[in-house]
């Protein structure tokens, strides 16, 4: 099992704090690398946070959410569980496919990065 934290982070600097892509809308780097390495199960998960909040994020509005996406539902179970232990609140997204919405979140995540300073916070998914 592999726990995908890249990012499909082009060679050019960001503008206004949004960093470019060298994949678009209908692809995703995980599926790439899927690709490329078929027998390897791939989590992608920790891809939209610094690392200094990858592990017991204790921030103001309790625990943030952590989407995450694979083709594998025991490594995405192991995935699950490595969450809750770091302290994160799991989102399952589904397949590889997801990764497509996952991974530019990391653009948005990397703008208050950027242009304040800001890189200590994290995403939470409000569910009724």
């Amino acid at each position: 099992m592999v726990i995908d934290v890249t990012n499909p982070i082009a060679d050019e600097p960001p503008e206004d704090g949004v960093i470019r892509f060298f994949t678009g809308p209908n692809d995703s780097l995980m599926e790439r690398l899927q690709a490329s390495f078929p027998d390897a199960r791939f989590v992608k998960a920790f891809n939209i946070v610094g690392s200094a909040v990858m592990v017991n994020p204790k921030l103001p509005g309790g625990p943030p959410t952590m989407f995450f996406c694979g083709n594998d539902a025991e490594a995405k179970a192991v995935v699950r569980g490595l969450l809750t232990q770091f302290g994160w609140e799991p989102a399952d997204m589904g397949t590889a496919k997801a990764a497509r919405a996952i991974e530019p979140l990391c653009q948005l995540w990397c703008i208050p990065g950027f242009r304040e300073q800001r890189w200590t916070h994290a995403f939470k998914l409000l569910t009724p």
